[in-house]
């Protein structure tokens, strides 16, 4: 997969874990409101529905703002790969404001470990520069900090 720099925004890293429990914590929406928002912000509601086209819908909670998210999933390879946006909701309705198409990658590397790199990408470089600006790398990391830890207890 070729980044385009001015697009897309990456983070990579390696976790202890094997990709298939990554991959079941991105699935199922009793998993997302464990890890999908940096603490002490929460995931209020999920709907996940497992298909290309199908819906993943989140609601957060930002520091007493409750915020919908609604996107659908594009891709989905099993342990490996999933793809998701906002810029459609179910049935493939175009969303009024679209913000970006995440893709998470899980690599496996043997023993119980795994490649985990979160992508997003924009449609402009200013979308990109406004998520990176709010605090992408940061953010993503500690999702991926708390998808571990709570990974781990499974």
């Amino acid at each position: 997969m070729i980044l385009d720099p001015a697009l897309d925004l990456s983070l990579t890293r390696e976790i202890a874990l094997p990709p298939a429990v990554l991959f079941a914590c991105w699935t199922q929406s009793q998993h997302i409101p464990q890890f999908f928002v940096p603490k002490p912000h929460r995931v209020v509601a999920c709907h996940i529905d497992l298909r290309v086209g199908g819906a993943f819908n989140t609601t957060f909670d930002v520091d007493g703002a409750v915020m919908q998210n609604n996107g659908v999933w594009l891709e989905i390879v099993q342990d490996k790969k999933l793809v998701f946006t906002d810029a459609y909701t179910e049935g493939w309705k175009p969303a009024p404001e679209p913000f970006m198409t995440a893709i998470i990658t899980l690599d496996d590397l043997g023993d119980n470990r795994t490649r985990y790199t979160a992508i997003a990408r924009h449609r402009s470089a200013e979308a990109a520069e406004t998520h990176r600006q709010m605090g992408f790398y940061q953010g993503w990391g500690t999702v991926v900090d708390q998808l571990e830890a709570y990974a781990r207890g499974l």
